[in-house]
C-alpha cells in the first residue's frame, strides 16, 4: 500500500507540478508573455482543442458545399438533378410515344397502308355497346316532326353536316365529277374528283398544315390537321397556297388542281377523311356536285 500511495502521490505531483512558459525577446532577453501551466491543464485544454476541433470539421463538412469534395459522398444538387431528369425522362417518353403514333397514322394517311378489318371499328366507343333489342328504337311523334323540319332547313344549306356527329360542318372541297369513289377492297381510301386544270382547292374546315410536300407517288400533297382528330389530305395538286405550320378557315384556298406524281390519271384530286387513324368515306360528309 505504501509503494501504491507514493506512486499516486509522484503521478500527482508531475500532473499539477506547475511550469512557467516566458515567451522572451531574443535580443535583449526582455519578457514579453509568460504563462503558468501544469500538465493536466495542458492535457485537459489539448483535449477540449482537438475536441472541439472535430466538431467545428464535421460542422463544415455537413453544411457547407465542402462535403461534395469527399470521395462517395452525393450533392443535394446533382440529386435534385437527377430526380428532375427522371420526371422529365418520363415525360419525353410519353411524349414519344405520342409522337410516334401520330407519325404512324400519318404514314398510313399518305400511303393508305391499312388493314380492311381496322376500318368501321369504333374503338372509343366499343365498351359502350348495348343491344339493340333491348331498346325500343321506334321514333316518337316529336322526333319525326323534328326529323322533318331539320331536313327542310338543311335542303338548301350550302355545306353538309355530318350524321354522326351533327356539330361538325364540311366545307366543298372541290366541284366536279367522281371518277373513282371510297373502296374498301381495292384500298382506295379516297373520292377522285375530276376538275379544271388549276382549280382552286378549298379547305374542308378550320386547321392547321401538318404536312405540304412534294411526293415522288402522290405529286404535291398537303394535309390538314381539324378538331376532333379529323384530317383531311389533298394529294396530286399543281401547286400548293399553303406552308407545314400555316393556320386555314373553311373555304379557304389550300391548293390547285394538278397533274403530278406517279400514280396521276389526270387533272384531278384525291381527297382523303381520316377520324383518329381510320378513314372515312368523304362522299357521307361531303356533295361534291
Amino acid at each position: 500500500m505504501t509503494k501504491k500511495r507514493k506512486k499516486g502521490k509522484e503521478i500527482r505531483r508531475k500532473l499539477l507540478h506547475k511550469y512557467r512558459l516566458v515567451i522572451l525577446n531574443e535580443s535583449t532577453f526582455e519578457e514579453k508573455i509568460s504563462f503558468k501551466l501544469n500538465r493536466m491543464n495542458v492535457f485537459v485544454t489539448g483535449s477540449l482543442f482537438i475536441i472541439g476541433l472535430i466538431g467545428f470539421t464535421i460542422l463544415l463538412i455537413a453544411f457547407t458545399p465542402l462535403r461534395e469534395y469527399i470521395p462517395g459522398y452525393s450533392s443535394t444538387k446533382l440529386k435534385r438533378q437527377a430526380t428532375e431528369l427522371t420526371y422529365k425522362t418520363d415525360s419525353l417518353v410519353v411524349v414519344l410515344n405520342y409522337t410516334n403514333k401520330y407519325l404512324d397514322n400519318i404514314r398510313k394517311v399518305l400511303k393508305g397502308d391499312i388493314e380492311n378489318n381496322e376500318i368501321n371499328r369504333d374503338s372509343l366507343f366499343e365498351q359502350y355497346k348495348i343491344d339493340p333489342s333491348t331498346i325500343d328504337l321506334n321514333p316518337i311523334k316529336e322526333d319525326s316532326i323534328l326529323r322533318a323540319q331539320v331536313a327542310r332547313e338543311d335542303k338548301y344549306n350550302l355545306f353538309e353536316r355530318n350524321i354522326n356527329n351533327p356539330g361538325r360542318v364540311l366545307f366543298t372541297p372541290l366541284s366536279g365529277t367522281i371518277s373513282q369513289g371510297f373502296s374498301t377492297e381495292s384500298k382506295h381510301y379516297a373520292v377522285d374528283i375530276v376538275a379544271p386544270k388549276d382549280s382552286p382547292i378549298k379547305a374542308v374546315a378550320n386547321g392547321t398544315v401538318i404536312f405540304a410536300e412534294w411526293t415522288a407517288e402522290t405529286g404535291y400533297v398537303i394535309i390538314l390537321e381539324h378538331s376532333e382528330g379529323l384530317l383531311s389530305v389533298y394529294k396530286h395538286n399543281g401547286s400548293l397556297n399553303k406552308e407545314q405550320g400555316d393556320i386555314v378557315r373553311a373555304g379557304e384556298v389550300v391548293a390547285s388542281v394538278g397533274n403530278t406524281g406517279e400514280f396521276t390519271t389526270g387533272p384531278h384530286l384525291h381527297f382523303e377523311l381520316w377520324s383518329n387513324g381510320s378513314p372515312l368515306n368523304p362522299m357521307d360528309f361531303i356533295d361534291f356536285k
